[in-house]
């Protein structure tokens, strides 16, 4: 359900889905689309409260790593290398059974 409201959100906004569930070895990337000339690379986290501190606080370092890693898999197989990329988080957090929704855009970098 959280993918599914990031995804109306984004088209929404002018992204335009270009895949969901991209699976590689490393794991899998929520959503790929392209917006304003670039690939974007977009985790979605989904809370229902705020116990862990809410949907944000869970893109950890790893996670970065390994989206990163599946996001070079996807330009290398697509021919795409040469194509700006950024990686963007939408959280999506229930409050009173209500969803909230946020889009960070260029949430993180890969050193």
């Amino acid at each position: 359900m959280g993918e599914d409201l990031a995804c109306e959100e984004l088209r929404r906004r002018g992204y335009a889905i270009l895949e969901r569930r991209y699976r590689t070895r490393f794991g899998e990337i929520d959503i790929i689309a392209r917006e304003a000339g670039e690939v974007v690379f977009i985790e979605v986290k989904a809370r229902a409260g705020n116990e862990f501190g809410g949907a944000a606080a869970a893109v950890t370092a790893l996670k970065q790593h390994r989206i990163g890693q599946m996001a070079t898999d996807f330009l290398a197989r697509r021919h795409l290398l040469d194509q700006p990329c950024r990686f963007d988080v939408v959280t999506v957090d229930f409050v009173d059974g209500r969803p909230r929704i946020e889009v960070y855009t260029h949430a993180f970098t890969l050193s």
